[in-house]
């Protein structure tokens, strides 16, 4: 049986180890260190440790990799297959197995390089996603394609539903396309290098939303960042998250200006109204508008947007 050391840290690689589980003899699972989480700072582990824990596989946690290659390079394999690992694999690891090193990716390369895919394809009005399986190379997601298969993205789609759905197809795209990979008859296509998009992870500051832009890419930015990490405003002082809102387009007077209606909270932007329907109050639960501003009891009539 083939002999396979998998690569990945959160929830999205999950299914894609449980398909190697199945399908070949995976001797050495790789992953991120464990975290402190919460005031008692308990330790947490990765999604995919405890997928290995509970099939007995041998876990591997650099902290750097590139400074921890011998318990990698000391295991024979066939192949090493990489997901949503989080770091960037040195040249002398890539080339250890005997097959090859491939990659399972949350984008249609060349389009959207870089740790943060899926929420750009949503912030950045792409119609379509989907995951490619590529061999690895030194550069970021720059190898040779495999296969990809694609999804429409939904007006109903929000940065969670999408990442499961894609979740799904890399694992289903990577047992239809191991067998191939394995006795070398795949396809291997190389990137047309004028296509290319970036996808980088996701800084505070960008979480932030401008309401001086237009309707369409602001509600893509609230789905793109619903349910992590969540796009925010200031509305008196104190950040609100956005889960889920409604553009309504028309002319306003100027945009960032707080809009009240009986039941409604809404700020103008360029081209209309964005109105929420789904928020978290600093220091509360979600919640819907209605029932936030239910709660209140000052007069916000004065309340400024930041």
């Amino acid at each position: 049986m083939t002999k396979v050391i998998f690569m990945g840290t959160p929830d999205f690689a999950v299914p894609v180890l449980n398909t190697l589980i199945k399908l070949t003899d995976v001797v050495l699972v790789v992953t991120q260190p464990d975290k402190e989480v919460g005031r008692n700072h308990e330790l947490s582990f990765s999604p995919i440790k405890k997928v290995a824990l509970e099939n007995n596989i041998k876990v591997f946690q650099p902290v750097k990799i590139k400074n921890e290659l011998d318990e990698i390079l000391n295991t024979e394999v066939d192949l090493i297959v990489t997901c949503a690992y989080g770091q960037i694999l040195p040249e002398i690891i890539l080339n250890h197995p005997k097959i090859a090193s491939i990659n399972v990716h949350a984008s249609l390369l060349p389009y959207l390089r870089g740790g943060a895919p899926i929420h750009h394809a949503i912030i950045d009005g792409y119609e379509k996603a989907g995951v490619t399986i590529m061999y690895m190379a030194k550069g970021m997601d720059d190898g040779d394609i495999i296969s990809q298969d694609e999804t429409k993205i939904l007006d109903t789609d929000n940065v969670g539903n999408l990442h499961d759905r894609l979740s799904i197809m890399g694992a289903d795209l990577l047992e239809k396309t191991l067998p191939s990979i394995i006795d070398g008859t795949n396809d291997r296509i190389k990137q047309d290098e004028t296509l290319v998009t970036f996808a980088p992870t996701i800084k505070r500051e960008e979480e932030h939303i401008d309401f001086k832009k237009n309707g369409k890419d602001i509600i893509n930015l609230i789905r793109g960042l619903n349910p992590w990490p969540k796009a925010n405003t200031i509305i008196n002082d104190l950040e609100i998250k956005i889960l889920e809102a409604s553009f309504i387009p028309g002319e306003v007077s100027e945009p960032n200006k707080l809009v009240l209606e009986k039941d409604k909270m809404g700020v103008t932007c360029a081209d209309g109204t964005i109105y929420f329907e789904r928020i978290k109050p600093f220091g509360k639960k979600e919640m819907n508008i209605k029932d936030y501003l239910n709660g209140l009891h000052d007069d916000i009539s004065d309340w400024r947007v930041k």
